[in-house]
This record gives C-alpha cells, sequence and structure tokens, in this order.
C-alpha cells in the first residue's frame, strides 16, 4: 500500500506539471468557427446553448474566408469546401491506483499513453458535418472506431416559427443527443480502461457503443421541443462481414429502434432541459437465427445551467429502466430465468470556475433481479449473490492552464458492489477495495 502510494505521489506531481483534458472539444471546431472552445463549451465536454446549436446544425458554422465556394445553376453543382482539413487530435495519459491491488497484478497502473484519438471533425460541405473519432487504444495496442456522427441539416419556418431538421449517421445511441444527461456524453467524462467496473448496466448505457450502425433524422421546433429517431444494425468492427453472429453475445435481429423527446428552455441567465428516451433491441447471442432475447430501455433526465457571474452550476440526472425477456439466454443456461429488470439512477452537479477549473460530484445506483447465473460468482469481477447491485460516488477537480490542455483527478467510491458492501465476489473483496484515484492528463490540438 505504501508502494502504491509512492507511485501515485510521484505521478500525481509529473502530470500537474504537464497539463492535459479536453473532451470531445476538439480544435478544427476551434479553427473552423473562429471561436475558441469557451465558445461552445461551459468546460469540455460540456455544451453550451451555443455548442448545442452548432450541433444541431450539423457541425458546418464557419468563420468568413474558410471555404473554396463555386457557385451553382442549372447545369453545374456548386461547392464549399473548407481550405483545410478539418483535423484534430488528443494524447492521454493515465494513473489508476485502487484502495487494494486487484489480484495478481501491481497497482498504481500508469499508462503513458492511455489512448490516442484523430478525428476528422467538421464541415464537408454546406449541409453536411462529422464528429468523427478513430482511437488508439494500448491496451489492445491497435486503431479502432471510436464515437461517430455524421450528419446533414436544415431549417424552415412552420406558421412563423423555426423548424430545423437533420439527417445522422452515427454508432452509438444517445451519441446524436445535446445534452449531457444521456448516456454518450453524461458523467463522468473520464473514467480508467483499468480499474474494476460493476457488471450490470443497461444496453443503452454503453454496451452498444461503436459495435452499432445507424440512420435516422432528427428536429428542433421553435428552439423548444427536440425530437430523434434512429434505427440500429449490429456491426461488429473487426469481425467478417456478412455478420454470422458466431463472436458476439448481441446481434440485433432486425433494427433496433431509438426515440429521443425533449423540451429545453434558454434564458439569458440560465438553460433547462427535460427530456425521455426509450431503445428496444431483439437479439440472438452467438448466432442470427433462434430464441431470441428482448431489451426494452427508458429513461427521463434532465439538465439545469445557472450562470453565477462569469462562473456556472451546472446539474444533470437520469433514470434508466431496462426490462428483459431472456428466453435465448434462459435456453442457453446462461441466465437462471426469463425475465429481469434493471434500474439506474445518477444525479451530479459541477461548479465552473470561470473556464478554468472545475468541480464535480455525482451519485450512482443500480438495482435489478438477482441471477445467479447472468451474474455469476468470480474474483474481483462476479457476484457472490448473483445480485447486479452497486451503488458510490464520483468526484471530479480539473484544471485547464489552457483551453486545449487539461489536468483531471477524479475519486470513486463505493458503497455497495456486484450485490453487496462486504466479501460481494465469494473471494474475500469488499466494495470499498475498488475505491479508485484516477489522474488523466489530455492535450488536444
Amino acid at each position: 500500500m505504501r508502494d502504491s502510494r509512492i507511485v501515485l505521489s510521484l505521478t500525481l506531481g509529473i502530470l500537474l506539471t504537464a497539463g492535459v483534458r479536453t473532451a470531445k472539444a476538439v480544435p478544427s471546431y476551434a479553427r473552423q468557427t473562429g471561436l475558441p472552445c469557451s465558445g461552445c463549451h461551459y468546460t469540455p465536454p460540456e455544451l453550451n446553448a451555443a455548442g448545442r446549436q452548432f450541433k444541431l446544425m450539423g457541425y458546418i458554422d464557419r468563420a468568413k474566408n474558410t471555404d473554396i465556394v463555386a457557385e451553382a445553376d442549372k447545369r453545374r453543382t456548386g461547392l464549399e469546401l473548407l481550405t483545410t482539413l478539418p483535423l484534430s487530435a488528443w494524447f492521454e495519459t493515465s494513473l489508476t491506483s485502487t484502495k487494494a491491488s486487484q489480484t495478481g497484478a501491481q497497482n498504481g497502473n500508469f499508462e503513458f499513453p492511455q489512448d490516442i484519438s484523430l478525428f476528422l471533425a467538421g464541415a464537408w460541405t454546406s449541409r453536411v458535418g462529422s464528429f468523427l473519432q478513430v482511437t488508439y487504444n494500448a491496451q489492445s495496442d491497435h486503431f479502432s472506431m471510436d464515437n461517430t456522427d455524421i450528419r446533414a441539416a436544415g431549417k424552415t419556418t412552420v406558421s412563423g416559427k423555426e423548424l430545423v431538421y437533420g439527417l445522422t449517421l452515427n454508432n452509438n445511441p444517445t451519441l446524436e443527443d445535446l445534452w449531457n444527461s444521456t448516456p454518450a456524453w453524461g458523467f463522468p467524462y473520464i473514467a480508467s480502461d483499468s480499474a474494476p467496473s460493476p457488471s450490470a448496466a443497461p444496453l443503452i448505457q454503453g454496451t452498444l457503443a461503436q459495435d452499432v450502425a445507424g440512420a435516422g433524422g432528427y428536429m428542433m421546433w421553435n428552439q423548444h421541443l427536440y425530437a430523434a429517431a434512429t434505427m440500429y444494425r449490429s456491426d461488429h468492427i473487426g469481425t467478417a462481414q456478412p455478420n454470422t453472429g458466431a463472436s458476439s453475445t448481441l446481434n440485433i435481429r432486425g433494427v433496433a429502434p431509438y426515440g429521443r423527446v425533449a423540451w429545453q428552455q434558454n434564458g439569458r441567465t440560465a438553460n433547462m432541459e427535460v427530456g425521455a428516451y426509450a431503445l428496444h433491441v431483439k437479439a440472438t447471442p452467438n448466432t442470427i437465427t433462434g430464441a431470441e432475447d428482448s431489451y426494452t430501455d427508458w429513461g427521463a433526465d434532465f439538465q439545469y445551467d445557472q450562470n453565477i457571474g462569469r462562473d456556472t452550476l451546472s446539474v444533470h440526472g437520469a433514470y434508466i429502466r431496462e426490462n428483459t425477456a431472456l428466453a435465448a439466454s434462459f435456453a442457453n443456461a446462461a441466465a437462471a430465468q426469463s425475465g429481469h429488470h434493471l434500474n439506474t439512477a445518477n444525479i451530479n452537479a459541477e461548479y465552473h470556475y470561470g473556464n478554468r477549473y472545475s468541480g464535480a460530484f455525482g451519485w450512482f445506483t443500480t438495482t435489478g433481479t438477482a441471477d445467479a447465473l447472468l451474474y455469476p460468482q468470480a474474483a474481483l469481477s462476479g457476484s457472490a449473490n448473483g445480485s447486479p447491485q452497486s451503488s458510490g460516488y464520483i468526484a471530479n477537480l480539473s484544471w485547464w492552464p489552457s483551453q486545449n490542455v487539461d489536468v483531471a483527478v477524479q475519486y470513486t467510491g463505493y458503497t455497495r458492489f456486484n450485490g453487496s458492501a462486504t466479501n460481494y465476489d465469494g473471494a474475500g473483496r469488499n466494495a470499498s477495495d475498488n475505491n479508485t484515484v484516477y489522474v488523466l492528463t489530455r492535450f488536444v490540438f
């Protein structure tokens, strides 16, 4: 334990003198619009009203004199092309230290890098833009597709009110969303890739991320009512096509519909959003035929941002309910019963001191149906009683010495993990043994 504290102290010193982090605020957008990162973010990745509008309109807004332009007529097509490619990158390095070492492994895990991301993010044409991310992961030692959203947008007037409409191609349900209260962009904005994490989560909470391909549309009426709908199919990156299902425990049958509605109210010093979303998936494990597992996820969320002078207080909350009928898993003896449910809830608040410092605190909980086959006993990662119940809190402090350089220190504490507070895995490990100090530095350029 003393050794891990020495490693933590030394690495904190190195990182704090080096600088880092900015999530999803890529400099290619700043070069395109002529605005600093703070033009669209309170602190990244939290979008302000201007940032939500930029995303809504398809990432295409730009400053003057950034285009190569050719006028269109009846016989010739036109052109509006950025004079430079909308490219960005980030470099992340991190330290992870848990209260108790993971079995057979050293503590104080220092990753240099943790990952490197490349972005094609900005306007492609006068109506089409993208957020396209490819990430190198040091643990798997290869590049792969990450969050990607390509969209086309336009606007018109209906009964004297503005209607913005658009199409989206993306690979993660909730990725198209404009707020920081849904899973793809929700708190916590950073996470260790080596610390233990609870085993149970609804599909919509990241299980399908980068493993699906979706096409859909969205609209915003009168800057108040937002609605979106996308249909998803399995798109197992790194496996042979067409899909045989053999390498995946979740193969979507037909299409998986996702829907979203939200109401926003923007004021001079405050912004508010309340909304709901849902996803329905029928899938087969390791095959594309036979009995199906059915998942229905629905959630409710809210966001409130209040300007306090030059500072901002942001509060987010969400509740997700997942109902499942696991006929295929039950038939394959992967579940002890067919019917299950999961409930997750989280709430967090973040205070942005200007755009140089921020502090956040959040609470989370997961409850649901116990099943000894679905959540089996295993050292470190398993559940001794088959329960998916986990709960805890997250505290984060971030410092931006520059808008494209950030240092973040995050502490995650567990009051319950995979079903219990003590001896949760049947091998003597307690929930609090997974309490994690995580230090991330990120350079974005």
